[in-house]
């Protein structure tokens, strides 16, 4: 199996998993929480169709990859993903992340430019700060992060079942969009990252990624679901759209948080679109 080793806690590596399939133009998908690089199966599979090279990997503390007591912040990961790219020498790279995976986006292209980038895909984003302030009226409450670090603490499996829910709408999309069978393999997955990685990782969400914005020079495409119970659509697609130069966002009517498995075919017309233009 591929690793790359992208730094060491005291006498061992800390390595990533990777899978690095087909020709042409590369595409680096980067997973969102608690789940792992698995995820992107039917977009890897419509990429891969349409003559792209297709790189998944799994954060640290997820997946097969190595479970670091730290590095569970924004400039960790891009790092990471920094390394990755340098690992396997890419050049002209698409970059897409979902949720989680689309602060890595911002933050990569924030602290190393767009030298090895040719364009950005964000879906279902984080971005561009999360936490409500004086200042930034339209985030989340504070208590919201803190009632889901107690909720990982106080029962973490069931935690998870009750955000994966949420995550796919399961009350309206469940059994037409979303079977109980992905809603089940989404949980295997969750629940087998790291208990710490999973808690650890909810600190850097409320992360502020105003300031990497503007550096982004890249064509940009956001694409978010108008009924995402996770990440709501006004408090993120909507304002970091504002926020990137030139950028193009695309709402799916009636797409939860994980829409690139419930709204697969619409995601991957905006997605293929896009890297075809």
């Amino acid at each position: 199996m591929p690793f790359v080793t992208v730094g060491h806690e005291n006498s061992e590596p800390v390595r990533l998993y990777y899978e690095d399939h087909g020709t042409g133009r590369p595409v680096v998908l980067i997973h969102g929480w608690p789940l792992n690089g698995a995820s992107w199966e039917k977009q890897a599979t419509a990429l891969l169709d349409a003559g792209h090279r297709v790189i998944t990997y799994d954060r640290r503390g997820f997946g097969r990859s190595d479970r670091p007591y730290a590095g569970y912040d924004y400039d960790t990961f891009a790092a990471d993903l920094h390394r990755l790219l340098d690992h396997l020498g890419l050049t002209e790279v698409s970059l897409v992340g979902f949720s989680m995976g689309s602060g890595e986006v911002a933050r990569y292209l924030g602290r190393y430019g767009s030298a090895r980038i040719a364009e950005a895909v964000m879906i279902g984003v984080v971005p561009p700060f999360l936490l409500r302030t004086a200042e930034n009226p339209g985030g989340l409450d504070a208590a919201v992060f803190e009632d889901i670090r107690q909720g990982i603490v106080a029962d973490r499996p069931a935690f998870l079942a009750g955000f994966l829910h949420d995550f796919y709408n399961v009350d309206v999309l469940g059994g037409d969009r979303v079977s109980d069978q992905v809603v089940q393999y989404s949980w295997n997955v969750a629940v087998e990252a790291s208990a710490h990685a999973t808690h650890a990782s909810v600190a850097a969400w409320p992360t502020d990624f105003r300031g990497d914005l503007p550096k982004i020079d890249v064509p940009t495409l956001i694409i978010h679901g108008d009924a995402d119970r996770t990440l709501p659509l006004e408090a993120t697609a909507i304002p970091l759209a504002g926020r990137i130069a030139g950028s193009r966002l695309v709402v799916v009517p009636g797409a939860p948080h994980g829409l690139i498995w419930t709204h697969a075919a619409e995601v991957n017309a905006e997605l293929l679109g896009f890297l075809g233009a």
